[in-house]
């Protein structure tokens, strides 16, 4: 768990990065500090790893799920499936953002028909894509009152 010294009145609680490559880990770590938008990032680059941090009832509530498609054991889909089998509607509650390299057509389809995913980014991500999170987060909770 990495935390910055953020003070954006926008800047996201929590961010946790599920992507099987550790250098995309670093460089996000870099975005996100710089960026200013988000104050903790957790990182695993094991799905099921992800799953397992989840289901402990001693972790901070997370706002959003960067989340890459193809990786080893478990991939995004299959993340997301078990993630709304194991958890029901308070999982559906976090942003999820679909975060990958994968241009197949096929990949995008199938997020887009997924309910619990709001958005696919292909990767890198950006300071515009953090912002465009962070105020997608700030207008849900105006909404909520």
């Amino acid at each position: 768990m990495i935390n910055f010294e953020q003070t954006h009145p926008e800047a996201i609680e929590t961010v946790l990065l599920v992507d099987d490559d550790t250098f995309f880990h670093i460089a996000c770590k870099r975005l996100m500090q710089r960026s200013g938008l988000v104050k903790t990032l957790i990182c695993y680059p094991m799905a099921v790893d992800a799953l397992a941090f989840l289901s402990r009832s001693d972790r901070p509530c997370v706002d959003v799920i960067f989340l890459d498609i193809n990786m080893p054991k478990m991939n995004g889909f299959e993340f997301l499936e078990e993630a709304v089998t194991r958890f029901g509607t308070d999982f559906c509650r976090k942003l999820v953002v679909m975060l990958t390299s994968s241009l197949d057509a096929r990949d995008v389809a199938r997020a887009k028909a997924c309910n619990a995913i709001d958005s696919y980014v292909n990767k890198p991500l950006s300071h515009e894509h953090i912002a465009s999170i962070a105020g997608k987060l700030k207008a849900g909770r105006e909404k909520l009152g």
